[in-house]
């Protein structure tokens, strides 16, 4: 959409205060990812969320890897990981420790039923925006892995 990050975190704001929850979706192009500068990206669009929120407990953040939006593409269960942890860490030392420790922060970037049992077993993915695979068989899958965590 070519939003500016600082149009995003205006529109997390505004949604938040109309009593709204929200998902808001941080990610990288692939050009970017390849550049090494996946968290740079990240860390500057959770900022703009940052700068305009105080009260988290609306808030869900979604690391969407623009490259793998409908692709088929996917981050591998590492990859993911050390984005989520990294923007833990990120939320932790610019909102607070609690902050850190209670937002959800879920991956969508093409899981299916073949990678979100590995996925959903990583220690800070929270869960999935799921997307295209939301209306196949494979859904009760995704759905299921859940239970991953709680096992």
């Amino acid at each position: 959409l070519n939003e500016s990050n600082e149009f995003v975190g205006d529109k997390v704001a505004y949604a938040l205060s109309k009593g709204l929850k929200v998902i808001a979706c941080v990610g990288e192009t692939l050009e970017q990812r390849e550049a090494g500068s996946t968290m740079d990206v990240v860390a500057a669009q959770t900022k703009a969320i940052a700068d305009r929120v105080s009260d988290w407990k609306n808030v869900v953040i979604a690391y969407e890897p623009v490259w793998a939006i409908g692709t088929g593409k996917v981050a591998t269960p590492a990859q993911a990981q050390e984005v989520h942890c990294e923007l833990r860490k990120w939320l932790a030392a610019n909102t607070s420790a609690e902050v850190a420790e209670t937002t959800r922060i879920i991956y969508g970037g093409s899981v299916n039923g073949a990678n979100c049992k590995e996925l959903a077993a990583q220690p800070d993915v929270d869960g999935f925006l799921v997307g295209g695979a939301s209306l196949k068989p494979e859904f009760i899958d995704i759905i299921n892995s859940a239970t991953v965590k709680s096992a």
